[in-house]
């Protein structure tokens, strides 16, 4: 598969993602579990269709530690019994924030008052951050048709 823009080599998207990498700095710096911002940027990828993020967020959590059994059962999550209830909380943030347009009304009451039960509110914020930004990222990727496979983790600084 070809991408349909050289975005690497650009200057407009070098400037435009070089803001939402900038974003996405002070979501990393922030409180959230690391190990929960991974499985936030897997899930929203997985339902984005976005292979180009999907070969990079996997290969990074797995680099920091992340089981392989953890991360073959994202898609899965609510099934499965290895993840945190605070995990579990942030993943349906995850899916109903990435699917926005799908639900009326966006995301429920529900869904937030059990994600506050377990992040306070800066963890909240950068959460509501990184969904944002991986489904910016995403949809950069899917619209271009960005290849995947060839990502190395730490290749972009």
């Amino acid at each position: 598969m070809e991408a349909r823009l050289d975005i690497f080599g650009s200057p407009l998207a070098g400037k435009l993602l070089r803001h939402i990498n900038s974003a996405g700095k002070a979501v990393t710096d922030s409180s959230l579990p690391a190990a929960t911002q991974e499985l936030v940027k897997i899930r929203a990828s997985q339902i984005n269709g976005c292979g180009f993020c999907l070969d990079m967020h996997t290969k990074d959590a797995a680099k920091e530690g992340e089981t392989s059994l953890r991360l073959n059962l994202i898609a899965a999550w609510r099934e499965a019994t290895v993840f945190t209830d605070a995990e579990r909380a942030a993943l349906e943030l995850t899916e109903q924030g990435t699917r926005i347009a799908d639900a009326s009304g966006g995301v429920t009451d529900e869904a937030w008052a059990n994600a506050a039960k377990y992040y306070d509110e800066e963890q909240l914020t950068a959460l509501v951050g990184l969904i944002a930004l991986i489904n910016a990222y995403n949809r950069v990727n899917v619209i271009t048709r960005q290849p995947a496979g060839d990502y190395v983790p730490g290749m972009f600084g």
